[in-house]
């Protein structure tokens, strides 16, 4: 019996002599994987110091491009950029000032609003990658199936069938620009529609490469080429002219710009079939150039404005990627432009219906595709209406660099120790209309610094020819030359 004992007591204490030994060797590894720790955040939040240093540098360099963001982004939600609550969130045809491009993931740039600060942007390869994700997160379940949501085009061993396609970068765009990334294709019988659709080449990018400083282009009353309409755009010329001294640039542009499309220019075919002919071919290159020509006078960030002798409607210029600030000179009743136009002289009134046309079309033109509307009726008022505008815009597209630096945090502070960032402010350049409320102090004000030499233009044409007219043509014997002088 003791025999048989011995055996089993060995068996008994081996297993527990081992247990307490690998016990001992496991005792030691938590304090090893504190001090990785310890040191993996310290290189965080050195290149965290790092990063934040260089959106302080980034404060005083200037502009290298300007883009339109064609995608809507959310910095907020998991946000993972150099400096934790540096991104920029921006919406749908915002408009951004790129400084510098921080590394493969990250730009450094600001809104081009009043009170907007540098910070992170996400590039291109970022936004893809987060799509990605997104659609990753989704699951693989729709890849190949229908709008529906039915898995009818799968085969029985999962592949897709016949009846199916992959889907096309086309949709894929579509998907991203409304702020959500889908992975489905339309069902068979949409595949004879997709044969003859045309490819949406102006959607294949998150960013428009777009001028620096957007160009001011004026339209309306009706024609360009005839006399009431470029009466009173020359009178505006001129105001501007003065007004904005040394920061503005006024240039005549004659050649056709709205051939400028995206989609023909990124289109090698296209191109093609438009340069078969000689004189379309230079037009092509001439259009090519005075884009180019516009650019550069952007990147000077003074005020650009464009007389442009082909543009008299908004559409003209809507798939460029010029991004201009069109001002809209509107006359509100056809009749008083009838009466205008009749006042000119026989040679007008014989192309008066043409001018109406072009009239009416500009007024039947939802509001939103107009960045400024003068429907004042006196110059001085329609003068400082877009001077308004044209000022907020100067104020957002060159923010004033504050004296003190935001304080560096030390190389061992926490993370919460971090200066909080600026929220950028509203201003009062939002890229479109200026408020009501604005306007009526505005006119207020006007109000009260005239009292009482304000002048009497009897009736409403009356004003318009008197008013326009006259400062037109006294300004024209100041500079006979117009336009084409400057």
């Amino acid at each position: 019996m003791a025999h048989l004992r011995r055996p089993v007591r060995r068996e008994h204490y081996k297993p527990f002599g081992r247990r307490k030994g690998s016990a001992d060797s496991n005792y030691s590894q938590p304090s090893s994987d504190l001090s990785l720790d310890e040191e993996k955040e310290s290189l965080r939040r050195e290149k965290e110091r790092q990063a934040l240093n260089q959106l302080e540098k980034a404060r005083t360099k200037p502009v290298a491009f300007s883009v339109r963001t064609n995608v809507s982004y959310d910095g907020s939600i998991d946000d993972d950029s150099p400096v934790h609550g540096s991104a920029i969130s921006f919406e749908v045809r915002d408009f951004l000032h790129i400084k510098e491009k921080y590394d493969h993931n990250w730009w450094i740039g600001r809104h081009v609003r009043e009170n907007a600060d540098v910070g992170f942007i996400p590039s291109p390869v970022k936004l893809e990658a987060l799509r990605q994700q997104a659609s990753a997160a989704r699951g693989t379940k729709g890849l190949y199936s229908a709008r529906g949501g039915s898995s009818g085009n799968l085969g029985e061993s999962g592949m897709p069938s016949r009846g199916s396609t992959p889907p096309t970068p086309g949709d894929d765009n579509d998907s991203v620009r409304g702020g959500k990334a889908t992975l489905t294709t339309p069902p068979a019988k949409e595949k004879r529609k997709n044969f003859f659709k045309k490819p949406s080449y102006e959607m294949t990018v998150p960013y428009d490469v777009v001028p620096s400083m957007r160009p001011v282009v004026l339209v309306g009353p009706s024609l360009k080429g005839y006399e009431v309409t470029d009466m009173m755009q020359k009178a505006l010329f001129d105001f501007m002219k003065r007004r904005f001294r040394g920061r503005v640039i006024i240039t005549r542009v004659m050649a056709d710009i709205s051939l400028a499309k995206r989609s023909l220019l990124n289109n090698p075919t296209k191109r093609a079939i438009m340069e078969r002919s000689t004189s379309r071919s230079s037009c092509l290159t001439q259009v090519q150039a005075e884009m180019e020509r516009i650019f550069e006078l952007a990147k000077t960030l003074q005020l650009v404005v464009l007389d442009c002798d082909t543009i008299n409607h908004p559409s003209q210029l809507a798939k460029t990627s010029l991004a201009p600030t069109i001002v809209y000179l509107k006359i509100s009743s056809p009749k008083v432009l009838q009466r205008l136009i009749k006042s000119r002289g026989k040679s007008q009134s014989r192309h008066l219906n043409v001018q109406m046309v072009a009239a009416e079309k500009l007024s039947q033109c939802p509001p939103d595709m107009f960045d400024v509307i003068l429907d004042e009726n006196q110059l001085d008022d329609a003068c400082e209406h877009v001077a308004e505008y044209l000022e907020a815009y100067w104020r957002a597209t060159h923010p004033v660099i504050p004296a003190v630096p935001r304080p560096m945090p030390a190389a061992d502070a926490p993370v919460d120790a971090l200066t909080p960032r600026v929220t950028s402010g509203s201003g009062s350049y939002s890229g479109g209309h200026v408020s009501e409320g604005t306007r009526k102090s505005r006119l207020e004000r006007m109000d009260r610094e005239r009292g009482d030499r304000e002048h009497d233009y009897g009736t409403e044409e009356e004003s318009y020819v008197g008013d326009y007219g006259t400062a037109s043509r006294r300004r024209q014997q100041q500079d006979p030359r117009a336009l084409n002088a400057i």
